[in-house]
Order: structure tokens, then sequence, then C-alpha cells
């Protein structure tokens, strides 16, 4: 059972700004991974469920974030149909992500007060989603659209929440540009939890780009 509402979630989303995507198969390797980015303040992970037997690695990471990483909230993405997130809620997700618009995950997420982001691409496709419910709207892929599609939809839509996935990095001009048209949130997977990182084990390094992310969005949300 998820321990944190879906309200819940949408809040600490917007006070951090930042969820990190990550997906390995060595449970080990991401309990690491997970502990590193809640050193550097990290309080979201969205757990991408790509590969075979995902959601026993999910199952493990969630118990050790439960006991031992207080105030970390998982959730998990690349979800395709209502089972696979029935499945996932089970195991306590907190929050479930999809590439597309999905309505019968939405009524899935509903129905447990789960927060439900699935990526829209179009004004129509993010009406539909916050008829449905959704808090907080994935822009994907958020380099096809870009920094100015977000603005040009706040204009309208003031109230409509935008968390762009896909063509967010760490950079300073890219944070920015993204804050400046209004996102409430980014999600970086890559281009935050790189392949480098992963085959230097470099969590230490990875603890630091967290920390100083996070750091540079409050910054840039200060100077908005």
């Amino acid at each position: 059972m998820a321990r944190y509402s879906r309200l819940e979630v949408a809040q600490v989303m917007q006070e951090t700004g930042m969820v990190p995507l990550f997906y390995h198969p060595d449970v080990e390797l991401g309990k690491k991974v997970l502990k590193a980015c809640y050193d550097g303040g990290a309080r979201l992970l969205e757990f991408t469920a790509r590969g075979d037997f995902a959601y026993e690695v999910f199952s493990e990471l969630n118990k050790y974030a439960l006991a031992e990483l207080p105030g970390m909230i998982m959730g998990v993405g690349s979800i395709t149909d209502a089972a696979a997130a029935s499945l996932f809620i089970q195991m306590g997700a907190n929050f479930i992500v999809t590439p597309s618009l999905r309505e019968d995950i939405a009524v899935t997420c509903n129905r447990r007060k789960i927060m439900y982001s699935p990526g829209c691409g179009s004004l129509t496709e993010i009406n539909r989603a916050e008829e449905l419910g959704v808090e907080i709207i994935k822009l994907f892929p958020g380099s096809t659209y870009g920094p100015g599609f977000v603005k040009a939809i706040k204009g309208p839509q003031p109230w409509t929440s935008i968390m762009p996935t896909g063509g967010v990095s760490t950079e300073t001009d890219n944070l920015k540009a993204w804050f400046a048209s209004g996102v409430t949130c980014v999600g970086m997977g890559s281009q935050l939890i790189s392949k480098k990182v992963l085959a230097d084990q470099d969590y230490v390094g990875l603890e630091a780009l967290v920390s100083d992310t996070l750091k540079n969005i409050k910054e840039i949300r200060s100077g908005l």
C-alpha cells in the first residue's frame, strides 16, 4: 500500500522540483543509487520498469526505502497497462508514470488515490488527463516540445502543472529555460544517473550532482 497520497506526492514534486528516473536489474546497485540520490536531497525516485522481473527489483528497493530512507517516495514509470499499474501499486508504489495517456490506468490509480502522471503531447490530451484527475502532466518527450510548448500551454491554462521528461539536463541554461516556462518540476534520467556513473560506481559523484542540481533549481526558481 502507498504511504503517500497523490496530493502529498504532488506537493513534494512541487517543493523539490526534480524527479530522478532510474532502472537497473541489480538490486544492490539500485540501493546504492537510491541512497546516493536520497543523501543528495532527492525525495522522489521513478523506477522505470523496463526489464524482465522489474517488479521484483522495485519491491526490494521500496522495502529498502521504507526501512532505511525516511521520507523517500518511490514510484514506477514506463507502465503501459492497468494490470501492471495494479501490480506495482500492490508493492507500494506511490505514483505511476506512463509514456502516454491511458484512461484505464487513471481509473485504477484513482480507486486507490495514487498519483498518476501520464505522458501527453497535445492540449487535447492534457485537458483529458486533467478531467481524469491528473495533478501533474508528464510532457513527453520533452526534447520534442521544448520550453516554448510549456509557455504556450500555461498562457490559457495557468492551472496546468507540467513535468517534462526527456530533453532535461543538469545544465543551468537548460533548467532555467524549463522553469522560466512554468514547469512544476522536471524528470531527469540518464542526464543525472548516467551510464558512466553506474559503470564507475561513482555514488559519491552522483550524490554531489543531485545536491548541486537541486540547489541550482532552488536558485533558479528564486530568481524568477
